[in-house]
């Protein structure tokens, strides 16, 4: 996509998503046709005004907000007769879906009747995003009568607008609706307009549907963050989840909306392990979906999963996802069946998972680290994380199911632990930390990131363990301290590079930006290493700041020191919704309770956060062995199985 110097900003917008839909609106709820308002459908722009007049006037906008992921809800007030004194006799109230689909209710408080003309404004540009994005979109195309209401036409496509009841009039040159309204004293009468691109029939999302691969847990406890979170998180997850166009049955889940309502290999695996406790249909699918585009035949790039380049900050060169991708597959598998993937799925999907790591080990060869493909063969922390929890999870994985490969991947894993405890440390007065990445020559990049969090996130093994960390445990230790202290911790959450570091930008995608991803993965690996202090410190920081994004987490917002009395600044083009922000809102709660199942063992073990920052707090509704499950943590640390599967063991 190529961006306009003029990009729309999303921080100050409503986004309804249920995807291939999208409905975005500004806090007055009449869509202009600027910046990125209006209706879309798989990417185009199939409405962009719709600007309602009631007798002659606009409303005055007094509320808006999000009523669900999918549905925004503005309510605006009129004064019919200027005798009647301040206050408004008619409310307009819209409530606006991502399916295109838009009510407008007039509610009458004046004791009289009244006679009200409305006039609805229509018009659209039929511009793809990326135009948008780009500042390209195109002037509005004219339009013609269309059975109850409007159409528009060009070399792309059509779209049309249908309305109930049908208008007395409908001007094609103005692009407008005309009704005459009768309002009994305390009546109502509504408007319905729907939104399609020609031939498009009623918009089916995938997260409404009751296949839909993701449990509805709920949280409940003393703090009422908590509850909020998790529910619009797994709401945002249902927006965002979208079908194979090819195997309908396979789930995955978009990026994010609005710039990102696509397949993100990375992305979609990184969250949906995230989402482990709401279910392994996600992780399946997204699993089956990616195993199809895997690389096959000869060349180096052989096992791979293809993935974009992304921007890596100011220090260091792009990096590929295809990379990160390939990493994560066997490990995704390898702990989805931890938590009840049948054997079935996973021996389908292990022959993808040998070739990936069949991939890492031929790309590694005789050599410790894990480089990248292009800038000279550059050594990343996060890449050597990733892949050293690759081999340990992948050689169980294989173990487990009975193929060979293990002890190699095992060896080469330890191989890995040594050098990176001796070539990744910079040691410096405080302690030291660790690099963030070795350039070609051998010598460290030194500036502190939150690439280092992903040295916490070890994976999950048999019997509630988890894998060993690249680091020992003095080294953990300083990388604790340095996560909880104040150049990494905003108060929000966790910043993507320190605050004294050259380059820090308090805005920068992964130079200074708060990104909830690694926010969560450092409250869960601070949480599982023993630094309960500094992972509480964040978790507490992370739900404060989703209170005042009204529990809806974009991917990124400034990483600006918190204030008392202050908030967080948004950044202005951060998705919101995006699927990995929403999925790690479930990550940062169900920390909590520490749940590390083994499925195919039938044992559950609990290791909960024993400060217990939020109080008491229980869950409901998730799932662990494919049945589902609850549990309740107390105000003194002590978790308690509520429900769970018949014969589903508690493991020490």
């Amino acid at each position: 996509m190529r961006w306009s110097a003029d990009l729309p900003p999303t921080h100050s917008v409503l986004i309804c998503v249920a995807l291939p839909g999208l409905a975005i609106s500004t806090e007055d709820g009449q869509l202009t046709g600027r910046g990125l308002e209006g209706f879309y459908r798989a990417g185009r722009r199939v409405l962009s005004r719709c600007e309602i007049r009631v007798a002659g006037r606009e409303p005055l906008a007094v509320q808006a907000r999000m009523a669900a992921a999918d549905r925004a809800r503005f309510v605006g007030t009129l004064r019919t007769s200027p005798q009647a004194g301040p206050d408004p006799d008619v409310v307009v109230e819209r409530n606006r879906y991502a399916d295109g689909t838009e009510r407008i209710t007039l509610h009458s408080a004046a004791s009289r009747p009244l006679r009200v003309p409305v006039e609805i404004a229509l018009g659209t540009d039929l511009a793809d995003l990326g135009a948008i994005a780009s500042g390209t979109a195109g002037p509005e195309l004219p339009a013609s009568v269309h059975d109850s209401g409007l159409r528009w036409s060009c070399a792309t496509g059509n779209a049309s607008v249908t309305a109930e009841p049908p208008p007395a009039d409908a001007l094609a040159s103005a692009g407008l609706l005309r009704w005459e309204l009768d309002l009994p004293p305390g009546g109502s009468r509504s408007v319905e307009l729907r939104v399609r691109p020609d031939g498009a029939g009623p918009l089916r999302a995938v997260g409404r549907a009751a296949t839909s691969p993701l449990a509805a847990a709920r949280a409940e406890g003393d703090d009422p963050t908590a509850p909020a979170l998790l529910r619009t998180s797994i709401e945002d997850l249902q927006a965002l989840l979208l079908r194979d166009s090819d195997h309908p049955t396979d789930t995955y889940l978009a990026a994010g909306a609005p710039w990102r309502c696509g397949l993100a290999p990375a992305d979609a695996l990184v969250a949906a392990r995230m989402a482990l406790p709401l279910g392994t249909g996600l992780a399946a699918g997204t699993l089956r979906i990616l195993a199809r585009s895997q690389l096959t035949g000869p060349g180096a790039q052989s096992g791979m999963i293809p993935g974009q380049r992304r921007d890596a900050g100011p220090h260091l060169p792009p990096q590929c996802t295809g990379t990160e991708a390939t990493l994560l597959f066997p490990v995704l598998l390898a702990e989805a069946r931890r938590w009840g993937l049948s054997e079935q799925d996973t021996e389908a999907l292990l022959p993808t998972a040998e070739r990936c790591l069949t991939w890492l080990r031929t790309t590694t060869g005789d050599g410790p680290y894990l480089r990248d493909p292009h800038h000279g063969g550059l050594s990343r922390c996060e890449t050597q994380a990733h892949a050293h929890r690759a081999a340990l999870l992948g050689a169980d994985l294989l173990d487990a199911c009975g193929r060979t490969g293990g002890d190699d991947l095992r060896q080469w894993a330890q191989a890995l632990r040594t050098a990176f405890r001796k070539d990744f440390w910079v040691d410096d007065l405080r302690g030291g930390r660790p690099a963030v990445a070795r350039a070609p020559d051998g010598r460290p990049v030194p500036y502190l990131s939150s690439a280092t969090v992903h040295l916490l996130d070890t994976g999950l093994l048999g019997g509630g363990a988890m894998a060993p960390g690249l680091l020992d445990k003095t080294q953990t230790e300083h990388l604790a301290r340095l996560l909880g202290g104040p150049a990494m911790d905003s108060g929000w959450g966790l910043r993507g590079l320190g605050a004294k570091e050259p380059g820090f930008n308090p805005f920068g995608h992964r130079a200074g930006a708060v990104r909830v991803q690694e926010t969560a993965l450092a409250v869960a690996g601070l949480a599982a290493a023993g630094y309960e202090k500094e992972a509480s410190s964040l978790l507490r920081g992370a739900l404060t700041a989703a209170e005042a994004f009204d529990h809806r987490l974009p991917e990124m917002y400034a990483g600006e020191q918190r204030t008392e009395g202050g908030s967080p600044l948004p950044h202005p083009a951060a998705c919101r919704p995006a699927a990995i922000p929403a999925a790690a809102g479930v990550l940062l709660l169900t920390t909590l309770a520490g749940i590390r199942p083994d499925a195919p063992a039938g044992t559950v073990t609990l290791r909960p956060v024993r400060s217990a920052p939020l109080g008491e707090i229980g869950f409901t509704g998730l799932r662990v062995a494919g049945a589902p499950f609850s549990v309740r943590v107390g105000r003194l640390g002590l978790a308690m199985v509520e429900e769970a599967a018949d014969g589903l063991q508690l493991g020490v």
